[in-house]
């Protein structure tokens, strides 16, 4: 039986897998799940993986039918191949749960062209990636083979799944791009959005330099028509580009929150918008200064300034402008053209349309660039939110051909998984691997279709380490989300996270001699950067903290100031370090919870498309963490922000934070909301922004609303249920 021939109805691990939902006795049965994974195996993995007598008959087989690319497995000697095999054969890899199993096989293992067959297993899979990161280094190969089969590394879903593969995708996960008023870079974009969407990975676009709606061209006032059709253009781009109907295209847009089109901005993506502009697929983000939350504190009205006379009077596209600085200066000249509306209406219209959708992101735009140690400017996101890196613009002919190369992005990412990265014996020699790993993106990206991103990755060989399984970390260490202790440890981690990532990039800085474009005017060259690490005290606090990084070396004072100068002199490799994205799917792969928010429910479930539902228990749920994995939609979101803060202030680039909410608030959860109505409003979004600000937060990425009729019976339901 092949697997197009398996059906659902004739196996027994997905009725074994719902069976978990159901309690028996008032017990939990976890055992379910480990019957379900031992009967996928049994009735699906085993009988359909293709058999191999030798390693190389099976590397022989994958080159010889253009299923595995030549060249990088060349790089080492066949001895050496054997080697990395039995070693991560002796590693006995088991999958902990059968979320984790299915979610590998469907998504990331290779399957013959009929898909009658699997080609690879987990460690097969980590063999590709460690050999084709590696780049021939045998050494670097032994080390990221034990970091992912070890699972203490994962690298983002584009490069673990196409590391290796003769016909593969892009490696990278996103992009971002920057459009200038004129109609030649509106072409290009538009351009860009299908290509990028063609190649795989979602795709940030500003619109804030734009001229708004019923602007002047060339003299004929009204005549512009403003953001919201070339929002429709890049949506039925992505959606036209969407990789032979393997997957949507994925795109976001964002505009800055002083455009005057802002309010026809976050009105397209409404219920009742108008047919011809309502985006049903385009995600969209709000750029945000500080100016706008002093203006909405102080109830005062707001200017919404014209991109086109702003420009004029600058000499820079709108994006460019740090508009906190200037506001009172654009207010007062009468040339630039200005329309006047009520902050806290805007604030409102922002808190619907985030009810309503879950939209728009929020970026902070003036907490991102205070805090960034590299010169220019960041003016925009990406998909997801945590992608934070400068930009220029580009000038284009009307052959659409650059004049000006400007710098646009693309992210190289891939993630930490606490839990595991907290027990490796060499805490320095993991991360290090996990750099040069990332460096190996960043340095064989060739997104050539986009001229404008490749020149902006080979000029800062940018990448994003990121962090998952947050929560499950806590959940198993008895700490309650949000504690004081789990901030302590979320601080400390990052802290060692962003010390041992500057130490990888300046050792490989020194190593190739070679540092990012324009080091030399960053705050790391001349060493401000590192003052807030000098002069604070950034000790752990709670002994039960400091016994969880017994083993760790964290780094003294005297590292510190010894990091400072061997960056100064030899530099850093890479442009930014950190970065953590919201790492879904991949985190069921790792058995541990996703990115840094806690899980949603401890028995989650996930609608599998042909399949119906599976049930995933959260990692090591037991009855003495039962009271740790409290839901989301049960968790005061503050206690969300503050750990995310905690994080964020080592973390150079963003992070994807997303918010839950209930539509019917729990009581006591909020305490502005005693003697108010239990029901979500805008209010408690509003709030929830203007502290997540106040705490440092750079962006929120996504509203989640958990709604009356959704509410589910099992499990989750069971309040005195034990395991």
């Amino acid at each position: 039986m092949g697997l197009k021939s398996i059906d659902p109805e004739q196996v027994t691990y997905f009725k074994l897998n719902n069976e978990i939902n159901i309690p028996v006795n008032g017990q939990i049965p976890l055992n379910k799940d480990k019957e379900a994974l031992a009967a996928f195996f049994k009735e699906n993995v085993e009988p359909n993986t293709k058999k191999f007598a030798s390693l190389k008959e099976r590397l022989a087989f994958l080159v010889d039918n253009n299923y595995y690319e030549a060249a990088f497995l060349s790089k080492y000697t066949p001895e050496f191949l054997q080697k990395l095999t039995d070693y991560l054969a002796a590693q006995d890899f088991q999958f902990q749960s059968f979320m984790a199993a299915y979610k590998f096989y469907a998504q990331y293992a290779l399957k013959t062209d009929d898909n009658e067959e699997y080609l690879e297993s987990f460690p097969d899979r980590v063999f590709a990636n460690a050999l084709f990161f590696a780049d021939g280094n045998e050494e670097l190969a032994l080390r990221l083979a034990d970091e992912m089969i070890h699972q203490r590394y994962q690298p983002a879903t584009p490069s673990f799944l196409n590391a290796g593969r003769a016909r593969r995708g892009e490696l990278v996960s996103c992009f971002l791009l920057q459009v200038t008023d004129d109609m030649n870079a509106i072409g290009r974009a538009v351009n860009s959005a299908l290509e990028l969407s063609r190649i795989g990975g979602g795709v940030g676009i500003t619109l804030s330099n734009l001229r708004e709606g019923g602007a002047p061209i060339k003299g004929i006032e009204g005549a512009a028509s403003g953001v919201l059709p070339v929002m429709k253009l890049l949506e039925d781009s992505f959606s036209y580009s969407n990789q032979l109907g393997q997957r949507q295209g994925a795109g976001v847009v964002y505009l800055n929150v002083f455009h005057p089109d802002i309010i026809a901005f976050l009105g397209a993506k409404k219920e009742n918008a108008d047919e011809k502009y309502r985006l049903k697929t385009l995600s969209l983000g709000v750029i945000v200064p500080d100016k706008y939350y002093d203006l909405v504190k102080n109830d005062e009205d707001m200017y919404l300034f014209s991109p086109y006379s702003v420009e004029r009077e600058y000499g820079q596209p709108f994006s460019y402008i740090d508009i906190t600085k200037e506001y009172d200066n654009m207010v007062a000249n009468p040339n630039i053209t200005k329309k006047k509306i009520r902050a806290r209406d805007l604030e409102t219209e922002i808190s619907k349309l985030q009810q309503e959708s879950g939209y728009p992101y929020i970026l902070n735009i003036d907490t991102a660039n205070n805090a960034s140690p590299i010169a220019g400017k960041i003016i925009m996101s990406n998909l997801c939110s945590e992608i934070l890196q400068v930009q220029t613009p580009s000038t284009l002919n009307n052959r659409q051909e650059y004049d000006v190369m400007g710098t646009d992005v693309s992210c190289n990412l891939g993630s930490t998984n606490i839990p595991n990265l907290m027990k490796s014996q060499d805490f320095e020699k993991s991360v290090d691997a996990m750099v040069r790993a990332l460096t190996y993106v960043t340095d064989h990206s060739e997104i050539d279709v986009v001229p404008s991103v490749q020149h902006g990755n080979d000029l800062a060989h940018s990448i994003g380490l990121g962090a998952m399984g947050l929560h499950t970390y806590f959940a198993k260490h008895h700490m309650h989300y949000g504690s004081p202790e789990s901030l302590d440890f979320t601080n400390q981690y990052f802290l060692l996270l962003n010390y041992y990532t500057l130490k990888a990039s300046n050792k490989i800085a020194r190593e190739r001699k070679q540092v990012f474009h324009n080091f030399e005017a960053s705050k790391y060259a001349d060493g401000s950067y590192f003052d807030k690490y000098l002069q604070g005290d950034w000790g752990i606090k709670y002994d039960t903290v400091k016994a969880q990084f017994a083993g760790i070396h964290i780094p003294t004072k005297a590292d510190w100031e010894q990091l400072k100068a061997d960056v100064m002199k030899d530099g850093l490799y890479h442009q930014n370090r950190m970065a953590v994205a919201p790492n879904g799917s991949i985190s069921y792969i790792n058995d541990t919870s996703s990115s840094l928010h806690p899980i949603v429910n401890r028995i989650e479930d996930r609608q599998e498309k042909t399949i119906g539902t599976i049930y995933y228990p959260a990692s090591g749920l037991a009855n003495d963490t039962l009271p740790y994995y409290q839901s989301a939609y049960d968790t005061n979101m503050t206690k969300v922000i503050d750990v995310y803060a905690a994080a964020q202030q080592h973390v150079d680039q963003g992070m994807a934070m997303t918010l839950f909410m209930r539509s019917t608030i729990p009581a006591g959860l909020y305490p502005w909301k005693e003697g108010r109505t239990d029901k979500m409003t805008t209010r408690d979004l509003n709030i929830l922004r203007n502290y997540a600000h106040a705490k440092g937060i750079k962006s929120i990425y996504y509203i989640r609303t958990f709604t009356d009729d959704e509410d589910e019976i099992g499990a989750n339901a069971c309040e005195s249920c034990s395991i």
